[in-house]
């Protein structure tokens, strides 16, 4: 039994687990299975590469590629990053073999581990600080510099590789945080501004949104776009104030329009419960300007301003023009101290008419001259029949005026009534000829 037990663990095959064989390899396979696994390896590596390229790279590395990549647009950024300190000191290197002046370039070794503090990890600082070290020591003798001179010189490059490990460890550890804090951020938007699709209803809608907060992806300004029993109903609005409380503020408003928009049949009363809503939860001095409107049914669109930025309503011959309020209301949350209350207008809306409202980030954004952008004027430049187009051609505009980077907030929603299709011509119908029963 002992034997037969032995024989058949001799033959037993040996298993694979995962993608490392753990079993003995024949004598004249190996050299082939050594190939594959090599080849395994260099896909994993350059499928990482790939994807890094392609702006999946771990957040860490993403964030020095951003900070470089405009310096360096023609290069593979990827793999230029960590070599650049060892080019450093062997640039240092070679000006001090050429010039000859020994101690007098020496001290410019620190230069390496630095600058790997901004491009590598600890251990990267580490190897470049002692690949310094090394070169340093052989120039030192070379050129004959007196061991005192070359003493300090050493312990000044190994104090900054020392200080340069830990603020890689620290400058690490807060993009660690930094990128969970993105990921949240990201969360927060899509369930704060959900993503509205290309078409609700009859409508073609295209949205762009920029927060002022680079780092945090979400603002006061607000939209929403939803199809009720009442019609197509959306809002665009923006909070006093910025950061943490206009976001919350901005929750608040879109929370309640959401669900006042279904339960409401008429548009003003929409308006109302969000301004008693605002009334119950904000502060004396906080307010929302906001747009609301309707489209409850074909041909009519209803609009509620209050204390916003009129919309622009672009025709089908592409004429643009804006919608003022003829009874302007106070901002939401600031009725009670004004004692206004808000007026529906009316205005026709036929197939092929446009509607974009936005928010003052976008009217307001100066160039370096201080000059608004005119927004009328892009549109009027940009306006096509497709949204998604116009604004994508508006906000790129947006941002070379102000010179790449808004400092406020700024949302842009585009709606445009679709054409219906043209109807089939009717086709002739020849009679079938009758005949005479028998």
């Amino acid at each position: 039994m002992i034997q037969a037990r032995h024989h058949r663990s001799e033959h037993r095959p040996a298993r694979s687990s995962g993608h490392r064989w753990t079993g003995p390899l024949p004598a004249g396979r190996r050299p082939a299975a050594i190939r594959r696994a090599a080849a395994r390896r260099a896909a994993i590596r350059r499928t990482a590469v790939h994807r890094a390229a392609a702006g999946r790279a771990p957040a860490r590395r993403r964030a020095r590629l951003a900070a470089v990549a405009p310096v360096l647009p023609g290069l593979p950024v990827l793999s230029v990053l960590p070599v650049l300190p060892v080019l450093v000191v062997a640039v240092v290197v070679l000006v001090g073999v050429i010039g000859g002046a020994g101690v007098v370039w020496l001290p410019l070794l620190a230069a390496g581990p630095a600058l790997a503090a901004t491009t590598n990890g600890p251990r990267g600082v580490l190897c470049v600080g002692m690949l310094a070290g090394v070169l340093g020591v052989a120039q030192g003798l070379r050129d004959e510099v007196p061991g005192r001179e070359l003493a300090a010189v050493l312990a000044a490059l190994l104090a900054v590789t020392a200080a340069s490990g830990l603020a890689s460890a620290l400058r690490g550890r807060r993009e660690r945080v930094l990128a969970a804090v993105r990921s949240v951020a990201e969360a927060a938007q899509h369930a704060l501004l959900k993503p509205v699709p290309d078409s609700v209803g009859p409508f073609q809608v295209a949205v762009r949104y920029s927060a002022a907060a680079a780092e945090a992806r979400i603002g006061g300004d607000l939209y929403a776009l939803v199809s009720t029993p009442h019609g197509v109903r959306l809002i665009v609005g923006d909070v006093r104030g910025k950061g943490l409380p206009a976001v919350g503020t901005a929750a608040l408003v879109l929370g309640v329009f959401r669900e006042a928009a279904y339960d409401e049949p008429d548009l003003l009363a929409v308006v109302g419960r969000i301004e008693r809503s605002l009334a119950r939860n904000l502060g004396p001095d906080d307010f929302v300007t906001a747009v609301v409107a309707g489209y409850p049914r074909p041909g009519r669109l209803e609009v509620i301003n209050c204390g916003h930025a009129p919309p622009l309503l672009i025709s089908a011959s592409l004429d643009v023009a804006p919608v003022e309020p003829t009874h302007p209301a106070p901002p939401l949350g600031l009725r009670a101290l004004s004692g206004e209350s808000p007026r529906l207008q009316c205005l026709p809306f036929a197939d092929g008419d446009q509607l974009l409202l936005y928010t003052d980030g976008v009217t307001e954004a100066r160039d370096h001259a201080r000059e608004f952008y005119p927004l009328a004027e892009g549109v009027a430049r940009h306006v096509c029949e497709e949204p998604a187009r116009t604004l994508t051609a508006l906000h790129d505009e947006l941002l070379t005026h102000v010179g790449g980077r808004l400092h406020d907030d700024a949302a842009l929603l585009l709606l445009r009534r679709g054409t219906p299709p043209n109807p089939p011509p009717p086709t002739a119908t020849t009679p079938e000829p009758v005949t005479d029963a028998a």
